[in-house]
This record gives structure tokens, C-alpha cells and sequence, in this order.
């Protein structure tokens, strides 16, 4: 698909074309590891567009992710997003060297956002010319970070995953730890999770979210539940703006 055609779709519409483009791009993600994104629109309110980046060699024979194939997914992501040919161009589009960075992570064991997510995130902050001394990375202690306390912009980069409460754990459930009470939002299938975005702490001030799916998990028994059995491997990152 060429730059120039990139369509408009609703949320249901993408999510039903980026189910279809787990078998089409299937076919196009060869062992050369080829990149394949698409790029989806929503028809209601502000436009956002939802990148998805699939390359079938992110994943080395240990299926541990390859940090240099991170780094060119999420820089494809990234130049789709900001329509800058040059990568690094379009990550200076999203940071200055003002800002001081907060990246939150997901840490939980079985699946988490990986090292090698986090790490390219950062490379790309720090080429975009925040200096190294004001970005954090954390997940579970945010609130006692002093560098998110004070952040002018944040990531958000978790991976796919099941939940027991919420159904789906994706982006709009990863700011949970911005809060001192997170066990109370888990009533009504987390119905309170968008409430936390309105919070000072990161009201307006992310500045990319990024969705792990090198293997996303499609279920679990109990809060905690994990079993290799109900994971696959996607070899994909989806990016935007917004987290939903």
C-alpha cells in the first residue's frame, strides 16, 4: 500500500482488517523480514491514525526479540505516524530536548514489554535530544519516581495480553500504576481505567503509545494465569497517539 492511499476506517473496521492481516501479512512478512504496516483512521471526532508493524524475524530461534528488528519496527512506526521519511526526524517531532521523558513499561514475568523495547525507546528519546538524565523507565513504582512525578511527556508501551478482570490488558489498562489504589479499579471489568488519563500526573502527555505483540496471549485462567499453550507468535508492534 503506498503512502499516498492510506485509507480511512473506523476502530471496528481496522480491528477487523488487522485480523485479517494476520493471514495476508502472513504472505508478505517473508524470512528476509520484511516490514509490513498498516495504517487505520477513525470517522468520528479527532482522526488518529493506528499503525501496525509486523517482521517475521523480530523473533531470534529462542524467540527472544532482536534488538536492531525492534528498532526498525518502531521506527517505521514512527515515520508513518509523523509522515517523516527520516526516522529520527519524526521521533524529534514527538520529543524536544526539554522534555523530561517517563517510559512506562509492563514488567509482569510471562509477557512483558521486553528489554529490547524498552532500550529502543529510549535510543530514539535520546536522538531526539532529551538528554539521558531525564528519562525514566518503570512500571510499578511511577508514583515514587521523581523523574514521572516531574515528566512533560510520557510512553506507553505494554504488551498484548488477556486480563482476567478487563477481558483484554492492553494500553488504556497500563497507566493502572498511576494510581495509589489500582485494586479499586478493577470493579465493573475495569470500567474506571479512563478515568486515570484525566489525572494531572499524565493529563496530555503521552506522547506515543506502543502495543508489544511479538506473542500476544488470547487467554488465562485467574488473575495471574499464564500458559505458553494460549500464546502465538504475531511478530508485530501497533503504535499511535491515542490508547485506545
Amino acid at each position: 500500500m503506498r503512502d499516498a492511499e492510506k485509507p480511512t476506517f473506523t476502530r471496528r473496521q481496522f480491528i477487523k482488517q488487522t485480523s485479517i492481516a494476520t493471514i495476508g501479512g502472513s504472505l508478505l512478512l517473508g524470512s528476509h523480514g520484511s516490514v509490513f504496516s498498516q495504517t487505520g483512521t477513525g470517522s468520528k471526532g479527532k482522526l488518529t491514525d493506528v499503525v501496525l508493524v509486523r517482521n517475521r524475524v523480530v523473533l531470534d530461534k529462542k524467540g527472544s526479540p532482536r534488538n536492531d528488528i525492534v528498532l526498525e519496527m518502531l521506527d517505521v512506526a514512527v515515520s508513518r505516524l509523523t509522515g517523516k521519511a527520516d526516522a529520527v526526524e519524526g521521533w524529534r517531532t514527538l520529543f524536544t530536548p526539554d522534555d523530561v521523558v517517563g517510559i512506562k513499561t509492563n514488567v509482569w514475568r510471562p509477557i512483558n514489554t521486553t528489554k529490547a523495547v524498552e532500550q529502543a525507546l529510549k535510543a530514539r528519546v535520546i536522538d531526539a535530544g532529551v538528554d539521558n538524565r531525564n528519562i525514566a523507565i518503570s512500571d510499578r513504582t511511577v508514583l515514587d519516581d521523581p523523574l514521572f512525578n516531574k515528566a512533560t511527556a510520557l510512553i506507553n508501551a505494554r504488551p498484548m495480553r488477556s486480563h482476567h478482570w478487563s477481558g483484554v490488558g492492553s494500553l488504556l489498562k497500563n497507566y493502572i500504576m498511576f494510581v495509589p489504589d489500582p485494586y479499586n479499579y478493577h470493579e465493573d471489568s475495569c470500567a474506571r481505567l479512563g478515568e486515570i488519563w484525566t489525572y494531572p500526573i499524565v493529563k496530555d502527555k503521552t506522547r506515543l503509545n506502543v502495543l508489544v505483540m511479538f506473542t500476544p496471549q488470547f487467554h488465562n485462567v485467574g488473575p495471574h494465569g499464564f500458559s505458553p499453550k494460549h500464546v502465538w507468535n504475531y511478530y508485530g508492534l501497533r503504535a499511535g497517539c491515542d490508547p485506545v
